[in-house]
Order: C-alpha cells, then sequence, then structure tokens
C-alpha cells in the first residue's frame, strides 16, 4: 500500500487531471490524501450562496474518491502570484510531512493560469529529496483548459511520459466532474465531456489502451 497525495491549485483539478488514476489508487488500496491550494472566500468578494456550492461540492468530491483526508490551504483563488513564496512553501512542507507520501501528484509547470504555474513552483521547492526522502515519485498531470493553452515554446510544452490506463474509471471520473456544477459546458467549451473523452481516446491511443491519463515524470528513485 502506498501513500499518494494529489494537489491541485483548485478544486476540479485533480478530477481533470488525474481523476481515473485516483480511482485505479483506491482500488489497488492505496492511501490518496488531496491538498488544495485555494479556495473561494467571502473575503475575497464571493457572494455566500458560491461558497457553500463550492464547499458542498468539494465534500462530494471527496466523499466520491473515498480521500484519507483533506487539506485546504484556503489561499485566495488567483492570487497565488502576490503571496509569498515562503509563506506557500512553508504551507505545502507542512502537509507533505503529515503525509509522508510516495507520490506526488502535481500541475504542469507551463499551465498558462498563474495559480499553476505558482502550485508547480511551491511544491518542487517543498519536495526536495534531502527534506523529503519519502518522495519516490512526482508526476505532472495536464489539465484541459489551462495545458493545451500554453505557447507552443520548446521549453513549455507537456510532454507526456508516463501513462495510466484509466480505460475501467473513465466514466466515474466524468461523473465526479459533473458534480463541479459550474466548471462543465457543451462542446467546444475545453472543460465539455466530449474533451475529456477525446483526450482520453488520444492518450489511450498512444498508450495502446483504450482510454488514459497522461503524465510527465519528474523524479522517480527506485
Amino acid at each position: 500500500m502506498k501513500k499518494i497525495i494529489v494537489i491541485s491549485p483548485h478544486p476540479d483539478d485533480e478530477t481533470l487531471g488525474c481523476g481515473g488514476t485516483i480511482l485505479k489508487h483506491n482500488e489497488d488500496g492505496d492511501s490518496v490524501y488531496w491538498l488544495i491550494m485555494t479556495n473561494t472566500l467571502i473575503e475575497e468578494g464571493y457572494d455566500e450562496l458560491a461558497v457553500k456550492t463550492r464547499q458542498k461540492e468539494i465534500e462530494n468530491v471527496a466523499s466520491n474518491y473515498q480521500f484519507k483526508n483533506i487539506y485546504r490551504l484556503d489561499f485566495p483563488t488567483t492570487k497565488l502570484d502576490i503571496l509569498p513564496k515562503g509563506q506557500l512553501v512553508k504551507a505545502v512542507s507542512n502537509v507533505i510531512d503529515k503525509v509522508v507520501p510516495e507520490v506526488v501528484y502535481l500541475p504542469n509547470r507551463n499551465d498558462v493560469h498563474s495559480d499553476h504555474k505558482i502550485t508547480f513552483d511551491t511544491v518542487i521547492s517543498s519536495a526536495k529529496t534531502f527534506n523529503c526522502p519519502f518522495i519516490k515519485r512526482l508526476l505532472a498531470y495536464e489539465v484541459v483548459s489551462e495545458t493545451e493553452f500554453s505557447p507552443p515554446f520548446q521549453n513549455s510544452v507537456f510532454i507526456p511520459n508516463s501513462f495510466s490506463d484509466i480505460s475501467e474509471y473513465l466514466e466515474r471520473k466524468i461523473s465526479i466532474m459533473r458534480m463541479y456544477k459550474g466548471e462543465m459546458k457543451e462542446h467546444p467549451f475545453p472543460r465539455s465531456e466530449d474533451n475529456l473523452r477525446a483526450l482520453a481516446t488520444f492518450r489511450g491511443a498512444t498508450a495502446g489502451v483504450k482510454y488514459a491519463e497522461a503524465f510527465m515524470v519528474l523524479k522517480e528513485i527506485w
């Protein structure tokens, strides 16, 4: 049994990026933890209904994934780039030290959303081998509506080199994604059921399976 932590800048990134893989870890008997960097907060201008709705969505999603624990850092959404990096690293490091994960999933370095970029940098700083020798694998996931819109420069392209067969889990992943009421729209909106299926099909064809999720291995020790 492995300890896994999935780190998402916002609620829904975990499902878009590795929802099928989370379900797969559960079936394998692994312990999966969820770290959410940001939250919708009344003091940041969100109304009470929006805040309550999002909290309920998080609870429902967590229940379906059967996370062992959820860690909510409650930093203001879209504003990670104005916070001191030391504050972010300390908060993430504290969670990593509590969980002691063997595998860490994190967003792609060059996603267009600033919260994703900052989360990546923060996790990398928090997961240095001399501080966290227990971390054996670091994997970056892709998020539709963020990863594919990164400028096509050589150093900013998502190049997957690890694939998770989610053929048995795609429908459940999409069902969980529907729990985020305001995040899914009809095709050609990027976060649509059609697009989720298309990406899973494309990644699956690369891996020789029906459906897959793709990752970039950032570190592997074995």
